[in-house]
């Protein structure tokens, strides 16, 4: 079974769907903006909240995580969490993603009382774990698996 199929066959196991790219890269990997994520917008469906020190290497990978999830989680808005921040600025959703304690408690102080109950608000691991701990990638596909779900059912 070749690496391509055996990719498709988990990810369709984790009920996700695998996407594959219309044109083929050139032999160049595709550049990495430098610059900060989309900030969220008003009325957003899923907001993910990441550190501020992220690496190209773990944006890269928690794209690609985001993107296999389906369009409503490829288009999550990205708001970055300084450390040591008492609040954020961020904007009402039906779901939020949390990578990392400090961006859950952030969260939890920024957000009302009634948005957060009615929220769908999951924790995962920090990006820098996801590239070295398979553990963390697994909580971090059945999170968006999770997400993917309460997304569709409108929970």
């Amino acid at each position: 079974m070749s690496a391509v199929a055996h990719r498709g066959r988990v990810l369709r196991a984790l009920g996700l769907e695998p996407w594959q790219r219309r044109q083929p890269v050139d032999g160049e990997a595709p550049a990495v903006a430098d610059e900060a994520p989309p900030m969220a917008v008003a009325g957003a469906e899923c907001v993910v909240l990441l550190p501020a020190a992220c690496e190209a290497r773990e944006l890269d990978l928690l794209g690609r995580a985001l993107t296999s999830g389906g369009a409503a989680l490829a288009r999550a808005a990205r708001v970055r969490v300084q450390p040591g921040a008492a609040e954020v600025d961020v904007p009402q959703a039906r779901a939020y993603l949390a990578c990392g304690e400090a961006q859950a408690h952030a969260l939890g102080r920024s957000l009302p009382m009634q948005v957060t109950s009615q929220a769908q608000i999951v924790l995962v691991d920090e990006p820098a774990r996801l590239l070295g701990d398979a553990a963390a990638k697994r909580r971090l596909w059945i999170a968006l698996r999770t997400l993917r779900r309460g997304l569709a059912t409108g929970q």
